[in-house]
Formats: C-alpha cells, structure tokens, sequence
C-alpha cells in the first residue's frame, strides 16, 4: 500500500487507546502486524511527566510509523492548532484529521474538515482525513490537496461493520487512484474483509481490537482478514445475481426416457 510516496506491507492500520493495559497494547500491535499506529495527541499528554512518558516510550520501541489524530476537535480552528502540537510531539508530518460535528454519533463535520484540510496541507502536513462517504466532500479534500480518504465504516466504536455498502462503493468507482482506508465501526474480522473485497485500499480500526476479550487474539483475526478480503478482490470475486447457476454443465448431460 502507498500512502504519500511511503510504501506500507500491511493494508491494517491500529490504534493505541481502550487497552487493558500498555503490555496488551504493544503485544496486540505486534500480532497485528499493522503498518501504522495511530495515537491522540491528548492520550499522550495525559500521561505525561517531567521525565520521558512511558506511554510514548512503549511507542517508540514497537518501532511503527506512526500516525497522530485530531480526535476530540470540533472546528477546524482545533483541529489545526492540535495538529501543530501534535506535529512537534510526535516528528512527524503525518496527520489523521478528525473534526467531530455531532457527539451521539461522533459524524465527522465535513464543513470544519475541509477547511481544516486546506490550512494543514499549505502548512506541509500529509492529511488523512476522517470523513463520511459523500462524493461532494471528497471532492473537496482531494481538491485542498489531501491524497488519501478515510470514510467511516459506521459511527466510532459502534462495531456496526459497513453502514452504506453502496456509498463506499460509488466512492470508489469515482475516485479509483486515490486510497481509501475505512476508518471507524468495525466490530469483526468479517467487516474488514468486506471492506477489503470492495476495493478498499485498507482499513484503521481499535476499539473492536481493544476491547475484545482477548485482543492478541483478535489482532491477529483482523490481521488475516484484511489479507483475505484482498486476495478476494484481486482474484475478482464472483458477483451476486438472483437465479441459481449450476455448477455442473448440463451440456453431455445423458436423457433417459
């Protein structure tokens, strides 16, 4: 997978919050064999102290390019401001823009997004922006410069898998060259393979991960399922239809009266 000119082995991308505890975390991360870690900026200065923050030293030896998010921002203001911050923390001018515009359902507002999009690509970051499946939003981030798309499966931590199938799929009719990584309510393994089977070029998940009863475990499941709904996808996987077709050919077969 090539995101920014940077070439990624896997199409699984993590999170680092919700864990039961930091050593989980890392062994999780390891199973997953995710490709990028994602982190909040406020997670890390929440744990913070005088000395180097054992959260950010678990980070640092696992090793993982990692991705910082704006979440909790709801204007682009915010969002622009922590992405700075986050920029500095981190070194790194990756960033996963989040602007939330309604709170039960933690729907991005693609209005403060863009914006927010257009500020921090002239300021040199590489954008990966949280956004819905509507086509006239991503015609505007990829017009203020961002080069990747991360429309939301179904609401954060809702584990509701693929809400609007047909929406990811006509977003990625439309725009067939840029990434699209689903982002956000991916509760199973299965999920992330349909994405995968969509043509998606990946997917970024946590909480499904982190709060499962064994998240190692289930790591490792969403890792091999990403690799399955891919290899679906390549070998070009057979399409629904409404009559049966049979798998034996009724041509030879013998007519006995």
């Amino acid at each position: 997978m090539l995101l920014y000119d940077v070439v990624l082995q896997s199409r699984l991308m993590i999170g680092s919050a919700l864990y039961p505890s930091p050593a989980i975390m890392a062994q999780a991360i390891a199973a997953s064999n995710a490709s990028v870690v994602t982190v909040s900026l406020r997670r890390e200065m929440a744990g913070a102290t005088k000395e180097k923050p054992r959260f950010w030293s678990i980070l640092e030896n696992l090793h993982q390019p990692l991705l910082p998010n704006t979440a909790g921002c709801h204007s682009a203001k915010e969002a622009v401001t922590t992405a700075h911050m986050a920029r500095e923390v981190f070194k790194t001018d990756w960033i996963k823009l989040e602007v939330i515009g309604e709170d039960d359902t933690l729907q991005p507002n693609v209005f403060e997004l863009v914006e927010a999009a257009r500020i921090l690509n002239n300021d040199g970051f590489k954008v990966f922006p949280y956004t819905t499946e509507d086509l006239v939003a991503a015609d505007r981030l990829l017009s203020v410069g961002c080069r990747v798309l991360m429309p939301w499966g179904s609401p954060i931590g809702s584990a509701r898998g693929l809400n609007n199938v047909y929406g990811l799929t006509t977003l990625r009719a439309h725009y067939p060259d840029v990434p699209i990584i689903i982002d956000a309510g991916l509760g199973v393994p299965s999920h992330a393979a349909q994405a995968m089977e969509l043509g998606c070029d990946g997917v970024l998940l946590n909480t499904a991960i982190a709060k499962a009863i064994d998240p190692i475990m289930m790591a490792e499941a969403f890792s091999k399922s990403v690799e399955a709904g891919r290899l679906a996808f390549l070998a070009g996987a057979l399409q629904p239809r409404n009559m049966a077709t049979p798998s034996t050919p009724m041509a030879g077969k013998p007519i006995l009266d």
